[in-house]
């Protein structure tokens, strides 16, 4: 979805328009990933921001307005979600060019789904109907509505005035630094001191971790949205009918995956038995239903989610416990992507861990060394060259090494095909920081 978003973007065409290398603010942990999932699509020009916390959509908008900014004087920003699905390109297109043109005519744009359905799961958009303001399906907002009850998602679909709220946003950085001094100056100001303070390494521009912390979370609409609407900034929006669907959540997903005969959408490895209207989604283990009507059952090597597929929105509220309880699970998977491969921890316990580690063919770790843990290394694909003290040796498939506790080590992938090996950890504590970097190809070194 990530991939395609940002193709989306790219593939746009319109006379005296330019598109600029795409920026993408994201958590820190995914910085990696990012990396690759642009190289894959050959995207080679293009900036990461990770954020050292998460803050929500208005500071991660006003980072990349600001990154924006000095690149181009006042550039016009489009601000999309990664995690939208839009079967219709040509339509997309279509409302982007129409929302462009009518950018100078309105303080911020918006596009606003066509509902095919009431829905309360999304917020609502009320367009005047009588304003079209010379531009092809470009309206003028008069109100943004909060999530309904189904009462009133269906009388909104009937009217005929109101389009979902699809999160995506178009607005000059200008403008938007303007409104967001004036109805959130909390945030403006917390951000700019952070991105002042920013630092670059390659791709990545890291704003400042202690500044940035101390920046409220809030939302693009509640920010400044919704008080732009009520202070009479005008606000255009394109209506856009092109297959969207947002899947943030389980639900959205069984809504457009393929279903069976019975309703189900099957992902991976599943046998349903009496089961109707459910997503069962399994990403390596077997999953077995019996009886099961509307629901979610989600099977990932982190974690199973059971839940109600209208329920599936509270997903949300499951995270926040994770965070409140200081659970590992709320910042990071079982599979880590590095910018030389990733790894996957297997097993653990408190005095030993199990690692399948892939290096990318020419690719490196730092070198390292650890106050509280030894390592086994055993080559299961590939080609590996190790470094332990002052000897380095070519491993290859079945064969071994030991790093002692203390020892500096290096493992880099001479080879043309992906390295893999299996990594046994064993020490009195076994966390991540416990690595002192000396030289490293990605600039991570203290």
């Amino acid at each position: 979805m990530f991939q395609h978003a940002v193709k989306r973007l790219l593939a746009i065409r319109m006379e005296g328009v330019s598109i600029a290398d795409p920026v993408i603010v994201a958590n820190e942990e995914h910085r990696f990933i990012i990396q690759d999932q642009l190289k894959a699509i050959g995207v080679v020009r293009f900036d990461i921001i990770p954020e050292p916390a998460g803050r929500n959509t208005a500071p991660a908008l006003t980072l990349a307005t600001l990154r924006a900014a000095e690149r181009e004087h006042d550039p016009l920003c489009f601000a999309v979600p990664a995690d939208q699905q839009i079967p219709d390109l040509a339509a997309f297109q279509a409302a982007v060019q129409a929302a462009i043109s009518a950018a100078d005519q309105f303080s911020i744009m918006t596009l606003g789904i066509q509902p095919d359905r009431p829905e309360t799961g999304f917020g609502y958009i009320r367009f005047d109907e009588q304003t079209q303001n010379g531009m092809q399906a470009a309206y003028k907002v008069s109100q943004f509505v909060e999530k309904p009850d189904l009462a009133t998602a269906e009388s909104y679909v009937k009217s005929g005035l109101y389009l979902w709220n699809s999160g995506m946003f178009m607005v000059r950085a200008s403008v938007w630094h303007d409104a967001l001094q004036r109805f959130r100056p909390d945030i403006a100001d917390a951000v700019k001191n952070a991105w002042q303070e920013h630092t670059q390494d390659g791709c990545f521009l890291r704003p400042d971790a202690v500044l940035f912390s101390q920046c409220p979370s809030e939302s693009i609409d509640y920010a400044v949205i919704e008080p732009c609407a009520a202070s009479g900034y005008t606000i255009g929006v394109v209506p856009l009918n092109a297959g969207w669907s947002d899947l943030g959540a389980w639900n959205a997903v069984w809504q457009t995956g393929v279903q069976d005969k019975h309703q189900n959408v099957c992902y991976g490895d599943v046998i349903a038995h009496d089961t109707t209207g459910s997503l069962l989604y399994s990403t390596g283990r077997l999953l077995a239903v019996v009886g099961l009507r509307d629901m979610v059952v989600v099977e990932t090597p982190d974690a199973v989610l059971v839940a109600p597929l209208e329920k599936s929105q509270s997903v949300k509220d499951v995270v926040s416990i994770l965070q409140q309880q200081q659970r590992p699970e709320a910042v990071t998977q079982r599979q880590v992507h590095r910018p030389w491969g990733w790894y996957l921890s297997v097993d653990e316990d408190s005095r030993f861990k199990v690692k399948r580690i892939m290096v990318k063919p020419g690719a490196s770790l730092s070198l390292q060394m650890h106050h509280h843990r030894a390592e086994h290394w055993i080559v299961v694909k590939g080609t590996a060259e190790i470094t332990c003290g002052e000897q380095v040796s070519l491993f290859t498939e079945n064969q071994s090494t030991y790093i002692p506790l203390g020892m500096k080590h290096r493992l880099r992938n001479p080879g043309t095909i992906p390295l893999e090996i299996i990594e046994v950890q064993s020490g009195s504590y076994l966390g991540e920081d416990d690595i002192v970097r000396f030289e490293d190809t990605y600039g991570r070194a203290k």
